[in-house]
């Protein structure tokens, strides 16, 4: 028997994203409020989250709240949703989005600062806002992480040694942590992107906007739009099914290795 999913389960639900001020994480945040979603947006430039924050609770009537995040300090953490109102405290989703790649070296010729910000951004990071928000959803039986992987967690590009490495560990961690919730109603899965346009070329060649645009010449990447819409069908689903992992890519994308550019 065919069942529909109704969209209502989302309705002032409490959606927590990291790095909502562009790219997927602001993506997310739009998906969401369109399904009537209370949205708890952070990043660390408070400015662009408050911004959309006002757009999205202006045109779908939905509440918000936005706090600044620097997911990589963990008194920050600790201190931020701990200074959330209460009613702003039982999170129902939370999508781990913030993450980023520095530089595209060999690895004996990699700048360690990069490897610092990557490994602090997207593994500790990730570990830290998981460890403050996961035990209150286990305390009321029911939640669900989403965290915002990459095709390079499931292979390797040349020069890509550390970004590859951190994405790794986001599989790694994001099946671990499914294990260890097993039974307490709290779902995890992992979406997994390939070549997204988003800021993300930019950042990884510290504001080469030039070089940064090489990523996507002569080809047709995703968008943020096209993640997150695959991140509400991981919401949306049965209390009773996990999409465990969900691997998309651009149809101009087989593989890290394989892209046509016509």
């Amino acid at each position: 028997m065919k069942r529909a999913i109704s969209m209502d389960s989302l309705r002032n639900r409490i959606v927590c994203i990291t790095g909502a001020s562009s790219g997927i994480g602001a993506a997310c945040a739009r998906v969401f409020a369109g399904q009537g979603a209370a949205l708890l947006l952070s990043a660390r430039r408070r400015e662009r989250v408050d911004a959309l924050a006002a757009e999205l609770r202006a045109a779908h009537g939905i509440r918000t709240q936005t706090f600044t995040l620097d997911v990589r300090d963990l008194d920050a953490v600790t201190a931020a949703f701990a200074a959330l109102p209460p009613e702003w405290q039982a999170i129902d989703i939370l999508v781990n989005n913030a993450g980023l790649a520095r530089g595209l070296h060999k690895l004996h010729e990699g700048m360690v600062q990069d490897w610092e910000e990557m490994i602090d951004t997207n593994i500790k990071g990730l570990l830290y806002v998981s460890r403050t928000v996961v035990p209150g959803m286990v305390e009321r039986k029911r939640g669900h992480v989403i965290n915002i992987g990459s095709i390079a967690g499931h292979d390797v590009y040349p020069n890509g040694n550390v970004y590859c490495a951190t994405k790794h560990a986001v599989a790694a961690l994001t099946q671990g942590l499914k294990m260890d919730l097993l039974g307490t109603g709290v779902r995890v899965c992992s979406v997994d992107p390939g070549l997204v346009e988003t800021e993300f070329s930019l950042v990884r060649f510290h504001g080469d906007a030039e070089r940064a645009s090489t990523t996507y010449k002569n080809m047709r990447p995703l968008h943020g739009e096209d993640v997150a819409d695959v991140v509400l069908f991981c919401a949306t689903r049965p209390a009773h099914v996990d999409i465990s992992q969900v691997t998309l890519m651009p149809t101009d994308q087989a593989s890290v290795h394989h892209v046509f550019r016509g």
